[in-house]
């Protein structure tokens, strides 16, 4: 399980793109873990950051 900092550090988001894109359904949700505390699977991450387009690939 990641929390928010390590989730920010993995996929180069901040916290706003986060959970913009998790409530539009394009980033995986968090889990809570605790009443107060939420964290996102790691292999959940792993896999959305996999799907991404390579940065600075060409289609030439």
């Amino acid at each position: 399980m990641l929390r928010l900092p390590q989730v920010i550090e993995l996929t180069g988001l901040g916290r706003d793109s986060i959970y913009r894109l998790g409530n539009a359904g394009l980033f995986p949700r968090p889990r809570k873990i605790s009443e107060r505390a939420s964290a996102w699977r790691e292999d959940e991450i792993q896999k959305w950051i996999e799907s991404r387009p390579l940065a600075g690939k060409s289609g030439a």
